[in-house]
């Protein structure tokens, strides 16, 4: 019997050969009938998800590695080298090209879970990074904070048109920045 692990690793390595997960080729690169591939997965999706998430985890891994800063500069800094490195995958780039409707699915709904990864892992990165964040719940500053950065990493997906990377950073950081007290309180 092959385990969900197993089947995730050669899901892994097939999409970045071929920039998909296609059952009928996992199941042949992993020496399993399709029915067994299903049976292990239950949904192409799922399988997709754990493929996407496993692979951006190593991505996101080798960021946190490279920051130099603490506070807001340090989770921007943290930002700016996962989405370099997402940018630069070519196997993930034509996934999103060829599969636009089920990227756009398993990356931001429940199916494919990893928006709901993606949210837990930012809010591991503010309770690492040292620094005073926004007021309010970090599992909410988080999910605010991941839904910019994904705007701006997907707003071809999304919206057909590129968004100003600048213009996606300032919100960001308007998000990681602490209240500031005003004058009528």
């Amino acid at each position: 019997m092959v385990s969900r692990e197993q089947v995730v690793h050669g899901a892994c390595r097939f999409f970045l050969r071929h920039g998909e997960v296609d059952m009928d080729g996992v199941a042949r690169s992993l020496a399993i009938s399709r029915a067994t591939l299903y049976r292990v997965v239950h949904s192409r999706d799922g399988l997709l998800g754990d493929v996407l998430w496993r692979l951006g985890e190593r991505q996101l891994a080798q960021a946190r590695l490279r920051r130099r800063n603490g506070g807001v500069e340090g989770v921007l800094e943290i930002t700016r080298h996962f989405v370099d490195r997402l940018r630069g995958a070519a196997p993930f780039r034509a996934f999103l090209r060829g599969e636009p409707e089920t990227a756009a699915r398993v990356l931001f709904n429940g199916s494919g879970a990893v928006h709901r990864r993606a949210v837990s892992a930012q809010k591991q990165i503010l309770l690492e990074v040292p620094g005073e964040w926004c007021a309010g719940p970090l599992d909410q500053v988080a999910f605010l904070y991941v839904r910019i950065v994904e705007s701006a990493i997907y707003a071809e997906l999304l919206g057909g048109h590129p968004l100003d990377p600048d213009l996606a950073e300032r919100a960001a950081r308007s998000v990681l920045l602490p209240r500031r007290p005003t004058a009528t309180g």
